[in-house]
């Protein structure tokens, strides 16, 4: 029997991984995510790795939208806003001369490859434990906070940055729902809760009378909206990127400290899609 659990409140993709993205009315949900979501990436040079907000958080000072609104596809061009506010567009030549300054290393945009290029999709190693070192420092715990298990990544996570053929680490659709952050917000009143901090794909308004952090009894249940279906696999820990700052966010440690130590390191869900379908603002969510 389906639940209702309240409504779609906003809908956010992030054309360009790892960057600042763009709020939506209505998207196509496919088995690959919201269209537009990641399409893009930037990549190390050196590394020839692809990058994300937590090892690049300047990257978040910057947004990406895709040019063709709602008729985008994988292969749309992206239009990027920098922090200084100009814009530079990915079939410029010189976008790769402004991300190398706004990250700080040499650095070129990337569109999505096919799932067997697999090399662009690996992960850099020079040795067999560095790059978990980097991975767990990207994390900012303190002494004697929980990390996630990252000892026993599933094998394809140790040797992939992103899942092969997307830009996505862990699934293509994460939701985070208004009872998690007004509860985080009664917690830490002082902290700025923004939701551009967690990069959803969907902020779900609740029902009256749900509180506390309710999406996290939703894990292996089936979330449906729309004609589109999701199941809601995992728990989202949080990493040091909630606390960066953004265009209109300042920067915020405290936040961090809260989830770790109230909210059990998590903080939203991740799903993968089971039907896709159009989901819109204000249409009605259910869980099974």
């Amino acid at each position: 029997m389906m639940t209702k659990v309240g409504t779609v409140k906003q809908i956010w993709r992030y054309p360009v991984k790892g960057m600042a993205g763009e709020q939506l009315q209505q998207c196509e949900l496919g088995k690959l995510g919201l269209n537009g979501d990641r399409i893009w990436a930037i990549q190390d040079t050196k590394r020839q790795e692809i990058q994300s907000c937590k090892f690049r958080p300047d990257l978040l000072r910057a947004s990406a939208r895709c040019r063709k609104g709602d008729n985008t596809g994988p292969d749309d061009q992206v239009d990027i806003t920098l922090p200084d506010g100009s814009v530079v567009g990915s079939d410029e030549p010189h976008v790769h001369k402004y991300l190398s300054v706004l990250t700080g290393l040499d650095s070129t945009l990337e569109p999505l490859r096919s799932i067997d290029d697999a090399d662009f999709y690996r992960r850099y190693k020079k040795d067999d434990h560095t790059w978990l070192e980097e991975l767990k420092a990207t994390f900012d715990r303190e002494p004697g906070e929980p990390l996630p298990d990252l000892d026993n990544l599933p094998e394809q996570m140790q040797e992939f940055v992103s899942l092969p053929g997307t830009f996505f680490l862990v699934t293509p659709f994460h939701l985070i729902t208004t009872a998690s952050l007004d509860y985080m917000k009664q917690l830490r009143p002082d902290s700025d809760w923004a939701v551009e901090r967690f990069r959803p794909n969907i902020v779900i308004e609740t029902l009256p009378g749900m509180d506390g952090l309710v999406e996290q009894a939703w894990l292996n249940k089936t979330m449906r909206i729309s004609a589109a279906k999701v199941d809601c696999c995992d728990a989202a820990p949080r990493c040091g990127a909630v606390t960066r700052e953004q265009a209109t966010i300042g920067k915020d440690t405290d936040i961090l400290r809260s989830i770790v130590k109230q909210a059990d390191q998590n903080l939203g869900i991740y799903g993968n899609i089971i039907d896709a379908g159009l989901i819109s603002v204000s249409d009605e969510v259910f869980i099974d």
